[in-house]
């Protein structure tokens, strides 16, 4: 069974979206940087991304994931690719880590 990684959504400003939702929830930060934040919660990740740089989508961990197309490497380390549904849901197909 495939694994949900994160969700994505847009914020205007990275720095205060990690700020709201640090002060009113129990979250990690593991990246942050000025276009784009992922936070922690205990079953899956949020990532905070801007609407420029970023789509709004939800990611998937797949062991196959090239077969989906060519791997961008990442600023966190991590590779994806994004794809679209046929209702033009953007996801990423994220390599798996194992």
């Amino acid at each position: 069974m495939d694994q949900l990684h994160h969700i994505a959504i847009p914020v205007t400003d990275i720095a205060a979206a990690v700020e709201w939702y640090q002060t009113r929830f129990d979250v990690a930060t593991a990246y942050q940087d000025d276009s784009w934040a992922l936070l922690k919660f205990d079953n899956i990740a949020l990532a905070l991304v801007l609407p420029d740089q970023h789509p709004a989508h939800f990611a998937i961990e797949r062991k196959d994931a090239e077969s989906y197309g060519t791997l961008t490497p990442h600023r966190d380390g991590t590779a994806s690719v994004y794809v679209e549904d046929p209702w033009r849901n953007v996801i990423e197909i994220l390599a798996s880590s194992e």
